[in-house]
């Protein structure tokens, strides 16, 4: 008899906290979603948003790897059609401008984390490259002007190497997300170099083995005008109208909105320079990554380099802690969305 009383309590006990619990909403209760899977509540809404100097790329596939012949015989870059997601890029290349807000924010900046070994001095642009780079060449007055005078603001940053770019990126990451967080907003997504595959698809602009991002075939348009800032000739770096680098955005952009994709300063890349890497690849959003090759790849040729450096489907690349005169950068963002091949 009393067992049954016990197990009678024990009942009671149990339906009574059941009820309780259902009532607080443990188990459905006065949620609102009458017992359905609806998903977690209290998300914020998502709009991915187009950064303040980027252009939109939609996905879509085309054939990466070389556009002409392979005059150089180099056999490092055979066709192979490959997927490339949505995602932002800068519509010009990184400027001095640009670049001194980020050591200026170093600078004032109480609490940095650098990358190991770095100082921030190690992120600044290196200057003795317009005379170390070149042999007998009188280029003291760049020395002296190109990142400290404002006539070279909006000239791209060059002297950084790949190490300063990718934390470049890093801190703009930062910079733009603790201002999203301060005002409710949900953090966008990092900012980055873009992979190679990136480059060369954004390079030419939609237009599937263009040999420029022009287009097909010439250098110069039917003006006899030149499309973009590089070496024509022997001894000849000023009939594109800059002897050095030019302002950005003095060209032509491309169909996607892109200036100086081809000429003005090669630009670093994500990934790390195997000549083999276009086998070795997957064929959806390729990059090759390995930390044990210190060579990174540049792509699209500088204000020093012959045509042939010009085409999007030129490969190239440099240490990757080696600062040169004609190497810059630009950032990318991966697009959070629908894939799509239309503009977003």
């Amino acid at each position: 008899m009393n067992k049954m009383r016990v197990l009678t309590i024990s009942n009671c006990v149990v339906i009574c906290c059941a009820i309780i619990l259902s009532g607080c909403g443990l188990f459905g209760g006065d949620q609102g979603d009458r017992g359905e899977l609806i998903g977690a509540p209290d998300r914020l809404g998502w709009e991915m948003t187009r950064p303040y100097g980027m252009v939109s790329v939609p996905s879509g596939t085309f054939h990466m790897g070389q556009a002409d012949e392979d005059v150089a015989a180099t056999q490092i870059n055979f066709n192979k059609q490959v997927t490339i997601g949505a995602f932002f890029m800068d519509d010009t290349e990184i400027t001095n401008n640009e670049y001194r807000q980020f050591t200026q924010n170093l600078q004032e900046s109480s609490e940095i984390d650098l990358p190991t070994g770095y100082s921030i001095a190690d992120l600044m642009p290196d200057t003795t490259v317009w005379t170390r780079d070149y042999t007998h060449h009188m280029g003291d007055p760049l020395v002296v002007y190109y990142w400290s005078h404002p006539a070279f603001d909006d000239y791209p940053v060059v002297g950084v190497d790949w190490n300063a770019a990718k934390y470049f990126s890093e801190w703009r990451t930062n910079y733009l997300n603790d201002y999203r967080q301060s005002v409710g907003l949900p953090i966008m997504p990092n900012f980055r170099l873009p992979s190679e595959a990136e480059w060369e698809y954004a390079s030419r602009g939609g237009r599937d083995m263009a040999k420029y991002p022009w287009g097909n075939p010439y250098i110069r348009n039917a003006k006899g005008c030149l499309l973009a800032n590089f070496k024509p000739g022997r001894g000849n770096y000023f009939d594109d109208g800059y002897a050095y680098t030019s302002p950005i955005g003095t060209y032509f952009a491309n169909e996607y909105g892109l200036y100086d994709m081809a000429g003005n300063v090669a630009e670093w890349c994500e990934d790390a320079y195997n000549p083999s890497a276009m086998p070795l690849t997957w064929d959806l959003n390729p990059t090759y990554f390995d930390d044990n090759i210190p060579f990174k790849v540049i792509r699209g040729g500088s204000w020093k380099d012959i045509a042939y450096y010009l085409e999007t489907g030129t490969r190239s690349y440099e240490h990757q802690d080696t600062t040169r005169a004609s190497i810059g950068f630009r950032c990318a963002m991966t697009y959070l969305g629908r894939s799509s091949g239309y503009e977003f």
